[in-house]
């Protein structure tokens, strides 16, 4: 017998797994696909869970910095000394209550209650530096408490999990906390006590008796009073180290600006110098006869050297100068312009008694008493430089304008003497009149005093200020004068003779000017004078015909018209 088997069944058209093997595995991730976004939706809950308790951990991990007492920076001893009488105080307080109320009330065994009492009121004391330290020890003793009060009988109506003597320790720790740790710590810390006081609320609910709740709200405001106490602290204290820092700041803007103001002034006085060595030089092989060709050039030299000095002192002028200054022409004034500034303080409403003892001798640039002391007719004489002179009249004008300011109608007295020891300025006021005193300005900024001490540094002497007894105000200041009488001012030219253009007559001609500003001295009008002082000048000084003084403030000197 012939047997046929049947024909094997080909591939199923609607199957392509026959004719492609890994159809599977595509079908498998075409399933597994859709799956992916929900295991995504549920591994990001779970990472940041992670993240928060690992933020968590680190916020209750790290302390702050410092490791100071609490209040330690206060102002008086006693606030210093507060946190430890506190501690100390409620530490010897609640020891001995938690014992006892434990034993008692509860039926806590003695041992386990003072155990207890101890581990949650102890650490108080160290809380004083480091708060979190003690809370980390505080807050599991409270929960072991509470844990094992679950074991005992005498729960039942009374407060549970928190006993009132946990619930005062506690809120005292909080009040550490916030004064010392970061917000980032104390939020870590109330989220750990309202996840423990609700945990453990509803463990025994039947137990509970809402002093879980109350203590998640009375620990959340004493954070959050504690923290706003010391962020205010935190805030009063850099706005006082920013002030402190500004004033400095000031202090050292207004130190400069006085000594720049003092260095444009003194520029007048070094270039008179300059200049008549200047003239000087020029003129040495006109006025003398025979001299050699050596001496000729050394004369040259210095008269070249002298110009390239007084370029360059204008090249500074021009530095220390503002851009919003301009240059100021009027001549520097002197002890003459005193009587002047004494009679401008007058009509301001001040009664203002000058003093001026200092004999003149000869003129300086401006037919100031650049050159003054005790002469005797012969030409000796103390000589007064012309820088001592300018610092005299800034010192006693700045101390007027403060008693305008200040003490508006106090009587004052202007004292200037020339003596053993040197210049001598003093300027004394009386406590300003009732009712009509009242001072303009309440508060100073101190920049006078700053340049009165700047001015008698320059010239090597002395100040002293301060208030007096009666309510007035002092300021003496003494600066040193040359031991014998020095050279005075050539008769053949004035301060700005080497760059005056030709034909543009000196204020230094010939003749004798008779009533010149500085005695008896060369020049037409005695403006530019020099030689020997003729006796004592007091009280006050003469004024040429024609020369206009300004008094006042030096911010109100004008620039005299252009010829």
């Amino acid at each position: 017998m012939t047997s046929t088997r049947p024909p094997s069944p080909g591939p199923d058209p609607d199957s392509d797994s026959g004719s492609d093997p890994g159809a599977g595995r595509r079908m498998w991730r075409q399933r597994t696909r859709f799956a992916r976004p929900a295991l995504r939706a549920l591994r990001e809950p779970t990472l940041s869970a992670r993240g928060g308790l690992r933020s968590l951990g680190s916020a209750l991990s790290t302390p702050a910095a410092s490791h100071e007492p609490l209040l330690k920076r206060a102002p008086a001893r006693w606030i210093q000394l507060l946190p430890y009488v506190l501690a100390f105080g409620f530490t010897a307080t609640l020891i001995p209550v938690t014992s006892q109320v434990l034993t008692n009330d509860y039926g806590l065994n003695g041992a386990l209650s003072g155990a207890l009492g101890v581990a949650q009121s102890a650490p108080l004391l160290l809380a004083v530096t480091r708060p979190l330290a003690a809370w980390w020890i505080i807050f599991p003793a409270d929960i072991v408490g509470a844990l094992l009060l679950l074991g005992t009988e005498g729960t039942t109506h009374r407060p549970w999990p928190w006993p009132a003597m946990v619930i005062v320790g506690y809120l005292v720790l909080c009040l550490a906390l916030a004064l010392r740790e970061s917000r980032r710590t104390l939020m870590a810390v109330w989220l750990v006590t309202v996840v423990t006081s609700l945990a453990l609320g509803f463990v025994s609910q039947e137990r509970s008796e809402g002093t879980n709740v109350l203590l998640i709200v009375l620990s959340g405001a004493m954070l959050l009073l504690g923290a706003t106490l010391r962020e205010r602290a935190e805030a009063q204290r850099r706005l006082a180290e920013q002030e402190t820092i500004s004033e400095a700041e000031r202090a050292q803007r207004t130190l400069l600006e006085e000594r720049a103001r003092i260095a444009r002034e003194l520029h007048d006085v070094v270039a008179h110098h300059m200049s008549v060595i200047t003239v000087q030089a020029d003129s040495a092989p006109y006025r003398i006869t025979g001299m050699p060709d050596a001496a000729r050039e050394e004369f040259g030299s210095i008269a070249s050297a002298a110009r390239e000095s007084l370029a360059e002192m204008r090249r500074l002028l021009g530095v220390l100068r503002s851009e919003e200054a301009r240059g100021e022409r009027a001549p520097q004034p002197g002890l003459e312009r005193l009587e002047q500034l004494a009679e401008a303080t007058v009509r301001a409403g001040v009664p203002v008694e000058l003093s001026v003892e200092v004999p003149v001798t000869g003129g300086g640039p401006d037919g100031a008493a650049g050159a003054a002391g005790e002469g005797d007719g012969t030409g000796e004489a103390r000589e007064v430089p012309q820088t001592v002179t300018l610092s005299a009249y800034r010192i006693v004008q700045e101390a007027l304008v403060n008693v305008v300011r200040h003490a508006p109608g106090a009587p004052t007295r202007v004292s200037v003497a020339a003596g053993e020891e040197g210049l001598t300025v003093l300027v004394v006021n009386g406590p300003s009149p009732e009712p009509g005193g009242a001072p303009l300005e309440t508060t100073g900024t101190g920049h006078g005093l700053v340049g009165m001490r700047e001015r008698v540094r320059l010239v090597g002497g002395t100040l002293d200020t301060g208030p007096l007894p009666d309510g007035g105000f002092r300021v003496a200041a003494r600066m040193p004068l040359p031991a014998t009488g020095g050279a005075s001012a050539p008769s053949g030219g004035s301060a700005d003779a080497s760059d005056r253009p030709s034909g543009v007559p000196s204020d230094a001609g010939t003749g004798t000017g008779t009533d010149g500003d500085a005695g008896a001295g060369t020049g037409t009008d005695g403006d530019a004078g020099a030689g020997a002082g003729n006796g004592a000048t007091t009280g006050t000084h003469s004024r040429s015909p024609g020369h206009h003084d300004h008094y006042g403030h030096h911010d109100d000197e004008k620039e005299p018209p252009p010829a």
